[in-house]
Parts: C-alpha cells; structure tokens; sequence
C-alpha cells in the first residue's frame, strides 16, 4: 500500500489559504496588529473570524473568496491519478477544515481523500465561522513536540497513520513545504520518500542536515514538477 500525505498550503493549493481569505478581505492591517497579541495562529485565525462576522461576511463568501485561490491544474491530475493507481491519499494541514474542503470540492477533488488531519471547524449559532486547535485538551492530549507548533504536531499524525496500518509493505510518500512539515519528515523511513518543495523552510530544514532524513528526498518547484515526480514515485513504490 501507497500512502501519499499532502500539505495543503503552497503544497496543494500555491498560497497560503488563511493569508489569501485576510489579504481578500481586507484585513492585513488588523492581521499585523493582533498577531504578536494572540497565543497561536489558530487562536489568530479564530479572531479573524469574528471580525469577518462583524461586518456581516457570510460564510458562503468566504468560501467565494476560497474558491478563487489558485490550484494548478497538475497538482489536480496528480491527485486524481494517485487515487486511479489505488494510493491512499491524506491531507496533513495547519490549515482548517472548511477552507481546505471548501477548496477541494470546488476543484472535484474531495472524494479522492480518505483522510483529513487540519484544526476543526463549526459554524455557531449565530452563523460565524469558528476554528478551533488539531490538539484540544476535549479531544486530542496536547503534546510536547519542540519542533511544531501547540496546536498541532504533524509527527504525531504520521505515527498514528502508520500504527492504524499493517506492517508490511506500507510505504509513505510525503508532500509539504513549511516548517511544520519536517517533523513529519524524520517519522519516514528508508523506504518511504519525502517531496520538499525546494527553496522552502521544508528544503532548508533537509538540506542543513541530510543525514537525520532517512527517506529519499526528491523535491520540487511547481505544479507540473509535483506531478511528474509524484507518479513516478507512486510506480516505484507499488
């Protein structure tokens, strides 16, 4: 079995999807403002919410505004491809969950994704858009990993994901970009591979010290590299 993990920001779609909704709005001013205040980019994020909700943004045109993000359509025949050849395809994301399924169903590639690991999300009573942390103390332990951030340890997932797995013949592919993606990264090994997008903190984290990675690092710059080494490492692995 092949499992293929995504990042979503700059991995799947070329933007950062939370950085697109607040410079789409108008809100970098008060993004800058607020973020040395807040505890945590999800905490952040979460603001940034009420304050579309203050001025009446709706939660369609979030989605709207989502919507015209931009996705390479290589990266979307990537993926449908992976999931023809019977790849197990998984988002790992500090992203949240409405931004990446609204995002995804929009392109038709939802279905193609048998898992979605990102920070909750819930429309409360009065219709405002709510994020909450990946590790909440109501649902997921809080962990103590020095390389992510405290609301989510990507590692952890990895770990989880491969323990629900048989042994056997299980081989990871990894896709991501950011800084949160290299803790991930030293869960692989030997004969899983890690895709850094290149000249990214993913990259730069790798290349600084080579031997702590014990997958094979093939990295990448756009949409039409992604798919090209993504496929050909989907018929080595299978």
């Amino acid at each position: 079995m092949v499992i293929v993990v995504l990042d979503f920001d700059r991995t799947i779609i070329d933007d950062d999807s939370d950085r697109w909704v607040i410079n789409q709005m108008g809100l970098s001013d008060l993004f800058n403002q607020l973020r040395a205040t807040m505890p945590s980019w999800t905490s952040l994020m979460d603001r940034m919410m009420e304050e579309l909700h203050s001025k009446g943004i709706t939660t369609d045109k979030i989605a709207n505004c989502l919507k015209t993000a931009f996705l390479s359509p290589n990266i979307v025949s990537a993926i449908k491809s992976a999931h023809s050849l019977g790849c197990d395809l998984r988002i790992i994301s500090d992203a949240n969950l409405f931004y990446i399924q609204t995002i995804l169903e929009h392109h038709n590639i939802l279905g193609c994704f048998s898992q979605i690991n990102t920070n909750p999300t819930f429309v409360d009573e009065k219709g405002r858009l709510c994020i909450t942390p990946f590790h909440d103390s109501k649902t997921l332990p809080p962990h103590d990993c020095q390389l992510c951030p405290s609301n989510m340890c990507k590692g952890l997932v990895i770990d989880r994901i491969r323990g629900s797995l048989p042994e056997s013949k299980t081989r990871f592919i990894y896709v991501g970009d950011g800084a949160g993606d290299y803790c991930p990264t030293l869960k692989l090994e030997g004969g899983d591979f890690v895709m850094p997008r290149k000249n990214y903190p993913l990259w730069n984290r790798i290349c600084s010290d080579p031997k702590l990675v014990h997958a094979k690092v093939h990295d990448w710059s756009n949409g039409e590299e992604l798919e090209s080494i993504l496929l050909n490492l989907v018929n080595k692995a299978t």
